[in-house]
């Protein structure tokens, strides 16, 4: 019959200790063995704000909280600078064997060294607490970023891809295979970068006989078929979980979904996934080839290291315009259209948005790097930032629009090499819900000047206003509205 988690419900096996969904214990009270002292002692669940911990750690923000327990940011008095802790759940922290797992799992997870991996640091003790300290690394994860633009442009996708390549040929490399590799464990921080998180219960090729036969470790979503099958999982199976991460990257969405967490590890094991090009038609056959073959059910079949699949992404980002498409963020119904016209429209649309993007730079580079400041004295802008492209249309199908016309313009500014610093699009979005004047946005971001503009909509005339406005004195330093027939874009505006 198996053991019913009393928290979420969910059937687990009889030997199982805690619910494989969310991490409740199984066991009853006769079954939990404590000391004396322990028994006493009150579980710590959670941390409060502005609290010192372990008498060292001042409790700043809670960040997020999962399966394993709570994130926290906090400032560590004794090296005197920021760090994330997460303090493990109870029931985890009172199951020794646990514990002794994440005691030699960081023994090889500390080793790592890579700008694009999550540095951890320790497994402390507090009372009857556990908990693990890491690298804090200020940003969004690439789980929240995904489901804020519904799905990433191509070339997003294969730089991110690309850099989590970098970092886990370093892990690799050492030994250390993630096994529960995810968007949610995807930071991208303030410059763009990705940084792989929680090598928590990554385990090293060269430690043996730490997992249970039949056990399955990792997320359903991203689980390796031999994952499922609670085989030991290596590179490959990273590959597996890299593989969905791009799917999810380029459509928006993963290949298997289920009711149960069961129900989504099986169609990973017996089903082929839907062909990434037919929910998304402006992806790259290459690029659909890789993404598929990462998915091939046989690790024997799939890339078998990860330096041969960032090879293969360069060779793919090559072929890719240096001002990329820009496309909805959904598909979208066309009326008497079939699917061939419908490719057709997308495409238009996208090229148009990219012919306006190459204007705007061009009337940047010509116009707006030099101008007549204070007492006409003559300047050079050698750095300047794109706040998000504000819709004032009214129409929120065209928020999406506004984002990748965002990223597109930073995108393409920054391809120029002609400025110093143009800060990535995470960097900027913060302004979108929370806007400054521009003389604490120029100073926040360390540019000397910033691209302000908007977006409405004068009956079918799409019209977007721009200014680039120095920093310091808010001066407006060049300004031009441009229009185009929204008709000519996307046809069903």
């Amino acid at each position: 019959m198996g053991k019913k988690c009393p928290e979420c419900q969910f059937e687990n096996l009889d030997e199982s200790r805690f619910c494989s969904k969310c991490a409740t214990s199984l066991l009853s009270p006769e079954e939990i063995s404590t000391s004396p002292t322990k028994t006493l002692e009150t579980p710590i669940t959670g941390l409060t704000r502005s609290s010192t911990f372990a008498q060292r750690y001042e409790v700043i923000e809670e960040l997020d909280k999962g399966g394993m327990g709570k994130i926290y940011r906090v400032f560590d008095n004794k090296i005197e600078q920021e760090v994330a802790l997460k303090l493990l759940r109870p029931e985890i922290a009172a199951d020794s064997d646990t514990i002794t797992r994440f005691k030699n799992e960081l023994k090889f997870a500390r080793n790592i060294a890579h700008r694009n991996v999550c540095r951890m640091f320790d497994l402390g003790e507090e009372g009857n607490a556990y908990y693990i300290t890491m690298e804090y690394i200020s940003g969004e994860n690439l789980k929240s970023s995904v489901r804020r633009m519904e799905r990433l442009t191509v070339k997003k996708a294969i730089s991110i891809a690309k850099q989590v390549c970098e970092g886990l040929a370093e892990a690799h490399r050492l030994g250390v295979v993630h096994r529960d590799l995810k968007p949610g464990n995807i930071m991208i921080d303030s410059e763009g970068n990705a940084r792989i998180l929680d090598f928590g219960i990554a385990r090293s090729l060269r430690s043996k006989g730490m997992t249970g036969a039949g056990v399955m470790i990792g997320t359903p979503e991203f689980m390796s078929p031999e994952q499922v099958d609670g085989e030991e999982a290596d590179q490959r199976s990273d590959i597996y979980s890299l593989g969905v991460i791009l799917y999810e990257m380029v459509t928006g969405d993963v290949p298997f979904k289920g009711d149960t967490p069961i129900s989504v590890a099986v169609k990973h094991k017996l089903e082929i996934p839907p062909d990434p090009k037919k929910i998304n038609p402006l992806i790259p056959e290459d690029l659909n080839r890789v993404i598929m073959r990462c998915l091939d059910k046989d690790k024997e079949n799939r890339y078998q290291n990860v330096d041969i699949l960032f090879s293969e992404l360069v060779k793919i980002e090559k072929g890719i315009p240096i001002l990329e498409t820009v496309k909805p963020k959904k598909k979208r119904k066309l009326k008497k259209r079939d699917g061939i016209q419908q490719k057709k429209t997308l495409i238009r649309g996208a090229v148009i948005g990219s012919i306006f993007i190459v204007l705007l730079v061009v009337f940047l580079l010509w116009f707006g790097k030099n101008y007549t400041g204070q007492f006409g004295i003559q300047k050079t802008i050698n750095s300047m930032a794109v706040l998000p492209l504000k819709n004032l249309s009214g129409k929120t199908e065209l928020d999406s629009f506004a984002e990748r016309m965002t990223e597109a313009l930073i995108d393409g500014l920054a391809k120029t090499g002609t400025f110093r610093r143009i800060p990535p699009s995470t960097s900027v979005m913060q302004y979108k819900a929370a806007p400054k004047r521009i003389t604490e946005i120029s100073k926040e971001l360390d540019v000397e000047a910033v691209i302000e503009w908007t977006m409405v909509l004068d009956k079918n005339r799409l019209l977007i206003s721009l200014k680039l406005i120095e920093g310091k004195r808010e001066q407006t330093v060049w300004d031009n509205i441009y229009t185009r027939d929204m008709q000519e874009i996307y046809p069903w505006v």
